[in-house]
């Protein structure tokens, strides 16, 4: 996949093209479900599938205190959008020059002018433009004007139940529902981040972890102990990962990513991972003393063994 960080990078000739927008978090099941649409139409007309997203929720600029957790960072979206194969993805910043652009600049400037769009491919609720003053119909009437043709992708809902959200994900990882999530995600749920040095408690119990940093990238679900893995490089390594603050001790930060890898001893040490998350073992408590916690931590390792074997 061709990635693009600004309109200024894309090549004069590219094109011609189908493509979808939106901010894709996650690149859950329905943005899925667009995606390959996306690269049907682009294969059926000869085109290039191209992918327009955003650095940002809009609302992180316009409206911070009603901006939703972001499911995953930029550098996240991005790989997960390579998986599905499109040609190329336009990342753009959503400062406040982009904010102020009127739907049909909008159009001619990305889609028209450095897209040459053939085929446009949006849900029935998309918005554009200053204000999310543009709807579906003007891009269909700009379509018209501008020589592209708007199909309208509809929402993708497991059998009996709502549609496929980035709000449902975040509902579900916020009740610890990993597995859930997963399926509507179509991938694992994964906080990705820098190991940093912690207090080494994990070591002194005889369990090690690597302790994410706290601007890592990605939604932490809820509190708990969770199976799941550890992704280096190009190496995984199954981990029973602890989220929370560790109420057996005092001074903990809220909201600490920490990852035992069974059976190997790694040095992960200033290295980027990836920790995914799996099932929730159970919840965060308290314990009485370092004893009853060294017994529970063992029983959660094999559990983990247990679950990922």
């Amino acid at each position: 996949m061709i990635t693009f960080n600004a309109l200024s990078e894309i090549p004069g000739d590219f094109g011609p093209s189908a493509v979808t927008i939106g901010k894709f978090d996650g690149v859950h099941a329905g943005h899925r479900a667009v995606i390959k649409r996306l690269r049907d139409a682009a294969a059926e007309d000869h085109l290039r599938s191209v992918v327009v997203t955003f650095d940002r929720h809009p609302l992180a600029l316009l409206s911070p205190e009603k901006c939703p957790d972001a499911l995953v960072g930029s550098d996240q979206k991005l790989d997960l959008l390579a998986e599905t194969g499109v040609d190329a993805t336009l990342l753009l910043t959503f400062d406040r020059d982009l904010s102020l652009v009127s739907p049909e600049d909008f159009v001619t400037s990305i889609l028209v002018e450095t897209l040459s769009a053939r085929r446009v491919l949006v849900g029935h609720d998309f918005r554009f433009g200053h204000r999310g003053a543009g709807d579906v119909p003007l891009l269909i009437e700009l379509g018209e004007k501008y020589g592209f043709r708007v199909e309208v992708i509809a929402d993708v809902a497991p059998k009996d139940s709502r549609r496929v959200s980035s709000t449902w994900i975040r509902q579900l990882l916020s009740e610890g529902k990993v597995s859930d999530a997963a399926v509507l995600l179509g991938h694992s749920p994964s906080v990705r981040g820098v190991v940093v040095h912690g207090a080494k408690r994990g070591r002194e119990l005889g369990y090690p972890t690597a302790n994410l940093s706290p601007d890592s990238h990605g939604l932490i679900p809820a509190d708990g102990v969770y199976a799941g893995w550890l992704k280096v490089g190009d190496n995984r390594y199954p981990a029973a990962i602890s989220v929370g603050n560790n109420p057996t001790f005092d001074g903990v930060a809220l909201k600490q990513v920490e990852a035992y890898v069974l059976d190997e001893d790694i040095d992960l040490y200033d290295q980027t991972v990836e920790v995914q998350f799996v099932e929730r073992i159970r919840g965060m408590v308290a314990f009485t003393g370092i004893e009853p916690l060294i017994v529970q931590m063992g029983d959660d390792v094999e559990r983990v063994r247990q679950l990922l074997s």
